[in-house]
């Protein structure tokens, strides 16, 4: 009989689960990856802050598993600090090295600025868990310590003062918001989730104050995503503050969310907007939606969409609605009958009409979190009625007071196509694996999260070690990506692989696999990173 040696034991004294080694290992490649095909001191940097962000991972989890975190976090996860922590400087290195290859330097040096910013924000997080750790961990702060002072010490001698001063407003807001948003959401996100989503919606607003100040031109399609961004979460924390003082689910304190609504939008959103843009919002917004023919094809045909998974929703409740099934919860193969609905939304729209699937995108996002505020708050009429409704389809991930799985489903489809630096890709035509870029959240999420989850629970037997996953659902996953990228190949004239089929497959198999070994919201993290391996 063969000894069994014991698992390796994290300097806090709690073992290593091999599943977030397994993770941390997927990460280390992307990492790699992106090192090897940049290859500069910004890639050495992102190399040096995966180590620590390692290493302080299991600082988080051991916070979290005493109940020693400042705020309330989602339990039925790691902290995921490491894959939540590279999203930002990679995106940023990438989007440099495509800038910097198609000859736009503003834009290059706005991708140094995003890394610089993610570094930074992961480097505060890192801190923080450093700081409550009881007993100080020695050697991970000297790991820290080590990392935080090369990357420092480089982006110091890299970025302008003004650019200096941009990370530092970014990182004042990002302190903010964790305090304001963490302690109005108990248990609605992991510390990497948070990392992730306040970070992205910090630089947003620090970009849209920038601009107004600026008063800088732009595409108006821009300025309508930064707008509507953060004039959703300035509206989510008026409200959830003026609630604190007051019952929300009565039918006056509706007809004054209404109303307010109304303000803010009408008084805030719109002339904000119209100082940007220097046209009507409203005007303009009808104007860009009916431009052409094929827009009203595609409008017409998303509404029937949406009408079919309203359809959905309705049939799931009057299940549970009968006498025999009071406890129904839809299966997860009704669950990824939105998935389906989202694929067949956006791959038209990227087809045909990249610009018109941005705006709508932006408006579904605003729709959802309006909706999720109503929910929420209890808001008359719909409130108890969209309570019941999306409980039908709730999971372990939303465990807080907030159901966000399916705005994470809307912003990891939609974010490849926000995130593509255009004027990046007018010189450079997106060839080879690049060409996939729009695709990246389709493949990710529409495609390989929902067949891993419909073959893993129906067929699979082998489960990955340490998780619930199954090596049948992430092979069906991969083997349902690259039949996918050949039929886009066959109805999108516009790509041309240039036949870098080993990255595609490479990129496709890592992500796949992180999406075996991750515990953290697969929605939004998994187009990110494909997103990165294939803009590199």
């Amino acid at each position: 009989m063969t000894r069994q040696c014991p698992p390796p034991v994290a300097e806090s004294g709690f073992p290593l689960s091999g599943s977030v080694l397994a993770e941390a290992a997927v990460v280390f490649a992307v990492v790699l990856s992106i090192h090897a095909a940049v290859w500069d001191r910004y890639s050495w940097c992102a190399v040096a802050l995966a180590v620590q962000a390692f290493y302080v991972q299991y600082k988080w989890d051991r916070l979290l598993q005493q109940g020693n975190a400042v705020f309330q976090f989602r339990m039925s996860a790691n902290s995921g600090l490491l894959p939540a922590s590279m999203v930002m400087p990679l995106l940023g290195l990438v989007m440099k090295e495509r800038c910097q290859t198609a000859g736009n330097p503003y834009f290059e040096r706005f991708g140094i600025v995003v890394a610089a910013t993610g570094m930074a924000v992961a480097l505060f997080s890192s801190v923080l868990a450093l700081g409550i750790t009881r007993p100080v961990p020695t050697n991970t702060c000297a790991v820290s310590g080590l990392a935080g002072g090369i990357i420092i010490y480089i982006m110091k001698h890299s970025l302008s003062v003004g650019e200096v001063i941009e990370v530092l407003e970014v990182l004042l807001i990002f302190v903010y918001l964790n305090m304001i948003l963490l302690y109005l959401l108990p248990r609605c996100f992991t510390p990497g989730e948070a990392l992730l989503v306040l970070g992205g919606i910090s630089f947003v607003l620090n970009q849209l104050i920038k601009r107004s100040l600026t008063e800088s031109q732009g595409d108006p399609v821009d300025f309508f995503l930064l707008v509507v961004v953060v004039g959703m979460v300035l509206m989510g924390v008026f409200f959830s503050t003026l609630f604190v003082f007051m019952d929300s689910g009565t039918w006056a304190s509706s007809i004054f969310f209404h109303l307010m609504t109304c303000v803010l939008g009408l008084g805030v959103v719109l002339p904000w907007l119209h100082w940007l843009i220097r046209r009507n919002p409203l005007l303009w917004l009808l104007q860009f939606l009916f431009y052409t023919e094929t827009r009203i094809y595609l409008l017409a045909y998303w509404s029937l969409l949406a009408t079919m998974a309203c359809v959905v929703v309705l049939y799931q409740n009057a299940k549970r609605s009968s006498p025999e099934s009071k406890k129904h919860k839809a299966p997860t193969i009704t669950r990824k009958y939105f998935h389906f609905i989202v694929v067949a939304t956006y791959i038209p729209g990227i087809i045909f009409d990249r610009p018109l699937l941005y705006v709508a995108a932006t408006v579904c996002l605003a729709v959802f979190i309006f909706l999720e505020y109503v929910r929420y708050f209890r808001i008359k009429p719909l409130g108890h009625t969209l309570r019941s409704l999306l409980s039908l389809f709730l999971d372990e991930r939303d465990s807080g007071p907030l159901i966000l799985t399916h705005i994470y489903l809307l912003l990891g489809m939609s974010l490849p196509i926000w995130l593509i630096p255009r004027p990046c890709t007018q010189k450079d035509s997106l060839g080879g694996a690049r060409a996939l870029v729009p695709y990246a959240g389709v493949l990710a999420v529409g495609v390989g999260d929902t067949v891993a989850s419909i073959f893993g629970s129906t067929m699979g037997e082998i489960r990955w070690p340490g998780t619930k996953k199954t090596f049948e659902g992430t092979m069906t996953s991969i083997f349902a990506q690259i039949i996918s990228v050949a039929l886009i190949l066959i109805f999108d004239s516009g790509v041309d692989l240039n036949y870098s089929y080993a990255w595609i497959l490479g990129s496709i198999s890592t992500v796949s696999l992180l999406e075996a070994y991750t515990t953290q919201i697969d929605n939004l993290l998994l187009p990110l990173y494909l997103l990165i391996l294939l803009m590199a």
